[in-house]
């Protein structure tokens, strides 16, 4: 007699759902693995930027002022205002610790990485959909990016939300475009607040170039399915109230002038809006404190960024970009959205990471094409495979030759500045030196096992694409958590905690410090003191320095020195390089070293008893 039972068989849909979770938990899991598990101290924060946006928002909740970012006390008017409200809240969720100020940046990590395996899976599939998320969340670029506190990847989460919106209000089995297109609008209004008006520049020239080229510009149907009225109403609802703020706080309110000079102050609406976008844009903004990748470099190093994803990029030209269908219509968008971002930046000033706003595009791409399963994605595996073994014994020889090499102090004692080139983020490359990697034994013998693991796995699975990208993926995992170890390593030559601890150990006194605030941005963060700068009235904080009510936190030689001659104690954090010039005006003599690290030192100006 047969058996008989009351549950009924699991149906395809049901089946197709649970696959689509369990696929979307892996992506996450590998998300979180690197960038939760890469968030904590130490490395701590570094000088430069990633200290500095930290700063802004403790100096939000002190001041309770959230218009008008602060640094300093110098109003710091080039960009808006989230990121920093964004770590302020995790400040007053979690505490005041440089961890907390790194999470919301991680958890908007891990959602672009949710997205845009979303974003593949209602384009293509299941399978298209977890490989664009894993390529994304293993590449290199986006890792190596998400370093210090710059906002280019919770600009890319908005953006990608934005773009993925709009392609579902177009789409002709959508049943709720007027959602989807809210949701645009709202993307484009937050990435305006994260990065200015790049943030609506990116998706409406994307969306208008997509649209020109499928015909559907002039189409009525598609200004009915994506609202542009109540659209742009919404945008201006989210976005306008901080610009009209920010612009009625720090006057005078117009100013169109396309120059300016030092001791001219023409208020928020000119430098946010004309010396930030504009002139930025042609490469005359003032202050001219940064520098622009060469363009065919800036362009060829997405094989880096995408790595190890990038050896399948050839077989995105053999996908389908006619809209005929859904998969068609997002392969279009995502090039139309690589073109337009990649010639943008072509035409303006560059760094290395503007373009991470491209990376959930050529993700789509690559997981379409990886899925499938060519035979150029075979010999993709096999190229990897190759290059984890060069890796392996790459590493294997470097290790060798170091092993035995002595590792003094830190790591800053065999590095080789070149101060030319740290106005690239990258520009501190170019320090290592052979004998740098005696302090860095450990992450070396981690990335080399992540390199065996990748070898192993891609070469036992080549014929299997999945099981070969999941191999891949853990080797990145792991070569990640190695890079981590390696910025500990790194972190007195990066950063200057250890002499914002000797300052907090000492007896109370006046902080200087002789450079521009960006300089020695971490002492002032981890000491929670101000700062007067010595000859730094220069970049960044020059322009809001002639703010009206602004502070007189800039000396020169002759203030130092009478300073640092007075009754009074006075610290001053330096570079080594700069020492020699300080005692021409104050005397060898008078500097008595407090802390020395990475090659910076901290000095007193009178001696600390036991």
């Amino acid at each position: 007699m047969p058996v008989t039972t009351s549950e009924p068989l699991p149906q395809p849909a049901t089946v197709a759902e649970r696959s689509r979770k369990r696929e979307q938990a892996v992506v996450l899991a590998f998300a979180a693995v690197i960038f939760l598990g890469c968030f904590f101290s130490p490395p701590h924060l570094q000088d430069d930027v990633d200290a500095v946006q930290a700063t802004i928002a403790r100096n939000m909740i002190a001041s309770g002022d959230w218009v008008t970012p602060h640094l300093n006390g110098v109003p710091y008017l080039e960009k808006p205002p989230l990121k920093y409200w964004a770590i302020a809240i995790s400040y007053l969720v979690f505490g005041q610790h440089d961890w907390a100020a790194r999470l919301p940046l991680m958890f908007s990590v891990i959602a672009l990485c949710w997205v845009t395996t979303r974003f593949g899976a209602w384009a293509y599939g299941r399978k298209e959909g977890f490989n664009a998320g894993l390529v994304l969340a293993t590449c290199v670029g986006l890792f190596l990016f998400t370093r210090i506190l710059i906002v280019e990847a919770m600009l890319t989460l908005g953006i990608t939300v934005a773009l993925w919106a709009m392609l579902r209000a177009l789409d002709p089995e959508e049943a709720h475009p007027r959602r989807w297109a809210a949701l645009t609008a709202v993307s484009m209004a937050l990435a305006v607040l994260l990065k200015g008006l790049i943030g609506v520049v990116f998706p409406v020239g994307i969306g208008v170039v997509y649209l020109l080229v499928t015909r559907q510009f002039f189409s009525r149907s598609t200004w009915k399915r994506l609202h542009p009225f109540s659209g742009a109403l919404i945008f201006l609802a989210v976005a306008a109230p901080w610009h009209i703020l920010a612009t009625l706080h720090n006057p005078p309110y117009f100013s169109f002038t396309l120059h300016s000079i030092p001791g001219e102050y023409h208020g928020f609406f000119w430098y946010y809006f004309m010396n930030e976008h504009v002139l930025r844009f042609l490469g005359l903004r003032y202050p001219h404190d940064y520098n622009t990748v060469p363009r065919v470099l800036f362009w060829a190093l997405h094989l880096v960024w995408l790595f190890p994803w990038s050896v399948y990029l050839p077989e995105i030209f053999k996908l389908n970009y006619k809209p005929v269908d859904r998969a068609g219509r997002a392969n279009l968008l995502a090039l139309c959205w690589i073109g337009f971002v990649m010639l943008f930046f072509t035409f303006s000033t560059t760094q290395e990471y503007y373009s991470v706003p491209i990376y959930p595009a050529l993700a789509l791409l690559i997981g379409a094409a990886m899925a499938r399963e060519s035979n150029w994605i075979r010999i993709g595996n096999k190229i990897v495979t190759a290059i984890a073994v060069t890796a392996a014994i790459v590493i294997s020889v470097v290790l060798a030759k170091v092993w035995n090499v002595p590792a003094p102090g830190d790591i800053s004692n065999a590095l080789v500045q070149h101060p030319e080139l740290y106005t690239l983020s990258m520009g501190h490359i170019d320090d290592l030196t052979l004998s740098s990697f005696a302090y860095l034994r450990l992450p070396l013998i981690i990335a080399g096992v992540a390199a065996v693991v990748g070898a192993v796995g891609t070469w036992i699975w080549r014929n299997s694409a999945r099981k070969a990208a999941l191999a891949t993926a853990l080797m990145m995992a792991i070569f990640f958590h190695a890079a981590r170890i390696a910025l500990v390593a790194f972190d007195p030559y990066l950063g200057s905690k250890p002499l914002a601890d000797a300052l907090v150990q000492s007896p109370p006194g006046q902080l200087i410090a002789a450079d521009a605030y960006y300089a020695f941005s971490s002492v002032v963060y981890y000491a929670k003191r101000d700062v007067l700068l010595l000859n730094g009235r220069i970049n960044n904080l020059q322009y809001g320095s002639y703010a009206p009510g602004a502070p007189q936190v800039f000396i020169d030689d002759a203030k130092f020195k009478t300073l640092w001659q007075g009754s009074g104690r006075y610290y001053l954090v330096i570079y080594g390089s700069s020492v020699p010039s300080v005692q021409k005006v104050v005397g060898a003599d008078a500097l008595v070293l407090v802390k020395e690290s990475g090659g910076n030192y901290l000095f007193t100006n009178h001696p600390i008893g036991n």
